[in-house]
């Protein structure tokens, strides 16, 4: 037997969707760890919180109270067998907002997925989900049609409570650790658009700021959160440069997808639609952004994306994506750039993901060459041609 260890932990506040929250974090005896939530904070100035809420003093009281109970061995120790899946996934998610700091895209990402999965899985005790209860929700997932990237991103996350629930809660083993993901199958379906179809595009732009944006998005392949999140100070017309540094999502900035900045070429149609913007009277210093509203906030996503269906049907052009400029951008980028460069200019973490646009990028020479390869050999001065094929063998 170990030697018991003193138990102790703190309170911490959570601010949760349904409004902040107030949590305890202690130690058993055994070393065991344990999170429990303590209700609503009460965040009102009023001294006296309402019933059921908790400042952080009657927070404090609750951990005392807990920690005492477990000092004096009633508490009972919280194990996999008493702990709800449901506790699990808010441990988790707390873990990777708080402990790991994730991005906060990341992490909503992560709470839609965790709101999906507690209807499902929520009510049943951690230590009773086995692997063959674990795949037949992939199955169900499967079934409701949804996308094998899709299904491999609930399979992480499910994979990431377990572990965490190992440390938290003592579970001994990983059940998803004999989940078979699906297979990630690379996109090859990959539809751009031609130089001239972007420019009648251009052209079909409800404004000019419109018009700049979508030629900006298909001559530099930034995501349209990185183009609403684009400041003047960004923009280099002496290098030709555009510094991508920031991404509007959400409703809110963050850094870019890839977690780091990177540095894109400008060509000329592009510096010369945001030198015109640049004129503009309002909203042109450095801190300012580039594609701005009226009033000099950030351009929404939504009714961005509606324009641009409109401007489709204005230049009459077949409905793709506005992500598709993107890959218009890479598919035209590649043809004459090394895949790494590209690589770079997109913001892309794994070389595979760029040479997906390699199989568009033309070889106007390679019929010819192959021919080449094929073609019988010259013969040299004084030689008889029929002398190549059918010379006797030393």
């Amino acid at each position: 037997m170990g030697k018991a260890l003193p138990v102790t932990g703190h309170v911490f506040r959570v601010d949760r969707d349904r409004g902040p929250q107030w949590y305890m974090k202690f130690r058993l005896p055994n070393g065991k760890q344990v999170q429990r939530r303590i209700g609503p904070a009460w965040t009102s100035k009023r001294e006296t919180a309402a019933d059921g809420y908790f400042t952080k003093r009657q927070a404090q009281r609750e951990l005392d109270r807990t920690l005492e109970k477990a000092r004096r061995g009633e508490l009972g120790g919280a194990t996999s067998s008493s702990a709800t899946f449901s506790e699990a996934l808010d441990e988790w998610l707390r873990y990777v907002e708080h402990d790991r700091e994730r991005k906060r895209t990341t992490v909503t990402d992560y709470r839609h997925m965790v709101d999906r999965i507690k209807p499902v899985l929520g009510d049943e005790r951690v230590g009773d989900l086995t692997t063959d209860r674990l795949e037949a929700y992939r199955d169900d997932l499967i079934a409701q049609g949804l996308a094998n990237r899709t299904i491999n991103k609930y399979l992480v996350v499910l994979h990431g409570v377990f572990q965490r629930a190992m440390k938290v809660y003592g579970l001994e083993a990983n059940p998803m650790t004999l989940v078979e993901k699906r297979p990630n199958r690379e996109r090859v379906d990959i539809d751009v658009y031609s130089r001239e179809e972007v420019m009648a595009l251009v052209r079909a732009g409800a404004s000019e700021l419109d018009s700049a944006i979508y030629l900006t998005a298909a001559f530099t392949g930034l995501r349209m959160g990185e183009l609403l999140a684009l400041r003047w100070r960004d923009v280099d017309f002496k290098l030709d440069a555009i510094r991508v540094r920031r991404n509007f999502t959400g409703g809110k900035e963050d850094t870019p997808k890839s977690g780091r900045g990177r540095t894109v070429p400008m060509a000329a149609e592009v510096a010369q639609a945001l030198a015109r913007l640049s004129r503009r009277e309002d909203f042109t210093e450095d801190d300012d952004l580039v594609f701005c509203g009226k009033f000099g906030g950030h351009v929404m996503p939504s009714k961005l994306r509606l324009r641009y269906k409109e401007a489709l049907e204005k230049a009459n052009l077949r409905p793709l994506r506005f992500h598709d400029l993107r890959h218009t951008f890479g598919t035209h980028a590649i043809r004459t750039a090394d895949s790494r460069e590209v690589m770079e200019w997109m913001g892309h973490q794994d070389l595979k993901t760029t040479q997906i646009y390699l199989s568009f990028k033309p070889q106007a020479d390679a019929a010819k060459r192959i021919s080449d390869a094929f073609a019988e050999p010259k013969a040299s001065m004084g030689d008889h041609p029929r002398s190549l094929v059918n010379s006797p063998r030393e």
